[in-house]
């Protein structure tokens, strides 16, 4: 990739670029660890990650990734009812939601990214043939 080109990301601690985020999602290096939500708008909670080489956490809207659900997405908030089991208040929280609550498809979106294959995986694939 030519050093003009702008990066998807970049790590605040270290500096190293992914250019996209399917770089990004692939680094057997990064690695998801939790979601800050924003509750009046989800897509502007945070994704936190870690950085596996510096050790740092890096955070990306959660709106970056919303495209890679495709499922249905509920209009009404469960948060703090009986049927909500506190997932999005949890920072480091990642099972998934059961419910059909409007946050749902964010913790939908979290099972996604941390089943990505990464590149060791990918790269195993390929040597297997």
């Amino acid at each position: 990739m030519g050093k003009n080109m702008s990066a998807f990301k970049r790590c605040t601690c270290c500096q190293s670029p992914w250019y996209t985020r399917e770089d990004f999602l692939q680094d057997e290096n990064t690695e998801l660890i939790g979601y800050q939500a924003n509750f009046c708008q989800l897509e502007l909670g945070y994704f936190l990650f870690n950085h596996l080489i510096c050790m740092s956490t890096l955070a990306i809207p959660a709106g970056m990734f919303k495209d890679l659900f495709a499922g249905p997405v509920f209009a009404q908030r469960l948060t703090g009812t009986e049927v909500c089991q506190g997932f999005c208040k949890d920072i480091r929280a990642l099972e998934p939601c059961e419910e059909q609550c409007a946050c749902a498809y964010v913790r939908e979106i979290m099972q996604i990214i941390r089943k990505w294959p990464k590149e060791a995986q990918q790269l195993e694939k390929i040597a297997q043939g």
